[in-house]
């Protein structure tokens, strides 16, 4: 008996191959064998008719947990929820307890990626030993590893001393590797727990103005220029950020940058009463950023949106907004944020949302079998979701073990249907393939 399966009658988007149209889609073992109109040839036919089917999400920034936080994910947990919306790659930030900065740690993450079996599990490694800021981490022992590290950063820290981030841009050009820094001057930082300006006055909240940011994403900029190495600016959240990558981009300077769903739909007023599960960092800003934003993702100037994923259980997130942790859950709601606030409003087309939510951070990490094409010979990493689909988000019913997401009771458009790893269906039919759902 064939073990062949076609994906019959989806409307295939690929940005790689610049594909937008109605086809089949063969799959045999872990390949995509044939695209076009498919004959039966005795092969299980599954019926995607009135769906997209595009490469697998590819999120470059979550936050798993593991080890040390398991009370708020697991591995496990994180890509059941990374599978649930549509992802086959995730790349697992480093600030874990211990801190992913050896190659002992990098490799147990990715093996309790393997052993999920749910995404292929990237870790990113930790810039600094410990996320001191003090000393550079061993950079070439996990990039040789066998976790093959090729993307840094101390996310929820920044490395605020310019000197460790020349050597740690240098050390990682050895590599071709990325360094993401999380931009956040602390001294014009300090204290504040939200966007600063009119909202935080009338609350009596202290603020971080947008300049923490931009300071930071200037400086690392021209790092970047001066040793000619790949920088990725993450979660960007401010309109003067996105036009200092533009303008950096402009001269040739080897930079790719992310923006979140919730920094792309949600602003600082909805801090009005005083709920935590909006405290993020960076913070939520004001219309005008979040206009910017949109803007910039459309026109290519922000490469990607990553989700930022970051689970917190209820003892730590309810609490009072200044004790309060920053962090919102992101991974199953991201696709339906974007087909609502930004799809249906006109502002990118279907190609632009695969290629940032897949083929653009694929290539940022340069990760092999993601991202596309959908074209004989390529790994089956795919992703089917109803563009029309509406649903009402209810934490309790998302994978992730924390609820501390900022859209719950919203409906949103875009519901994930099937969601495929290397030819093996992780979710089918809207529910887990290995029924735990």
């Amino acid at each position: 008996m064939s073990n062949a399966l076609i994906l019959r009658g989806a409307r295939v988007v690929d940005p790689t191959s610049g594909r937008d149209e109605t086809a089949d889609v063969r799959i045999e073992g872990e390949q995509i064998t044939d695209v076009g109109k498919i004959s039966t040839n005795h092969a299980e036919e599954v019926d995607c008719a009135g769906l997209i089917l595009a490469p697998g999400f590819v999120d470059l920034h979550a936050h798993l947990r593991e080890p040390g936080r398991e009370d708020a994910e697991t591995v496990a947990s994180g890509t059941r929820a990374a599978a649930r919306g549509g992802y086959t790659a995730v790349c697992a930030m480093p600030n874990t307890d211990p801190v992913a900065d050896s190659a002992a740690i990098v490799e147990q993450v990715a093996l309790l990626g393997q052993a999920a079996g749910l995404a292929d599990v990237y870790p990113v490694g930790a810039i600094s030993v410990g996320l001191l800021g003090e000393q550079l981490a061993e950079i070439g022992e996990m990039a040789t590893s066998n976790a093959r590290v090729n993307f840094f950063s101390d996310d929820g820290k920044c490395v605020q001393s310019a000197g460790l981030m020349r050597r740690a841009l240098e050390y990682a050009r050895a590599f071709d590797a990325v360094i993401a820094n999380h931009a956040e001057e602390g001294a014009l930082a300090g204290g504040g727990h939200m966007n600063e300006g009119e909202v935080s006055s009338i609350l009596g909240i202290a603020g971080i103005p947008a300049e923490a940011e931009e300071v930071i994403v200037a400086r690392d900029l021209a790092l970047a220029k001066l040793t000619g190495a790949r920088l990725h600016v993450p979660h960007v959240s401010t309109a003067g950020t996105v036009e200092l990558i533009r303008a950096a981009k402009a001269r040739g300077v080897r930079v790719t940058a992310e923006v979140t769903p919730h920094h792309l739909s949600l602003t600082d007023d909805l801090i009005s009463g005083y709920d935590p599960v909006f405290k993020v960092a960076p913070p939520l800003r004001t219309r005008d950023d979040v206009d910017a934003l949109r803007r910039a993702l459309a026109d290519g100037t922000i490469d990607c949106v990553a989700t930022d994923h970051a689970p917190h259980p209820p003892e730590d997130k309810e609490r009072e907004f200044d004790l309060a942790p920053c962090g919102m859950l992101n991974l199953e709601t991201a696709l339906g944020v974007l087909i609502t606030e930004l799809v249906d409003a006109g502002i990118i087309d279907w190609t632009r949302l695969v290629e940032a939510m897949s083929t653009a951070p694929a290539r940022a990490r340069s990760l092999t079998g993601h991202g596309g094409p959908i074209a004989p010979g390529a790994q089956a990493n795919l992703v089917a979701f109803d563009p029309t689909a509406a649903w009402v988000v209810v934490p309790e019913q998302l994978a992730s073990k924390s609820r501390n997401t900022p859209f719950a009771g919203r409906t949103l458009k875009g519901k994930v249907v099937h969601t495929m790893l290397r030819g093996r269906f992780t979710v089918r039919e809207g529910r887990d393939a290995d029924g735990q759902r």
